[in-house]
């Protein structure tokens, strides 16, 4: 199964709704690779690594979102170079 990166950027209410924490369970709980952060202009971007078919799972989920959150688009960077990064985190 090949692995690929998807790069993606939320927008919506996605701060300081447990997004990220959210989006780091659904990846870890897909067995995903990557990195989850909050962006100085409100938006939420993070990087998913595994194949195509999980990532495209693990961003239906970012669209509904934990309860308190509100998204109102995914933009979506696909690549076939993943950096193989060792596991899924929260970026400060």
């Amino acid at each position: 199964m090949q692995i690929i990166r998807c790069h993606v950027f939320v927008t919506g209410r996605v701060q300081g709704v447990f997004f990220r924490a959210f989006t780091r369970e659904v990846a870890q709980s897909l067995g995903l690779k990557g990195w989850v952060r909050n962006l100085p202009d409100g938006r939420v971007e993070a990087v998913f690594e595994g194949p195509k078919e999980v990532i495209e799972e693990a961003l239906k989920r970012l669209k509904i979102g934990p309860p308190a959150a509100r998204v109102d688009n995914l933009e979506t960077n696909w690549n076939e170079a993943p950096e193989n990064l060792p596991d899924f985190r929260i970026r400060y």
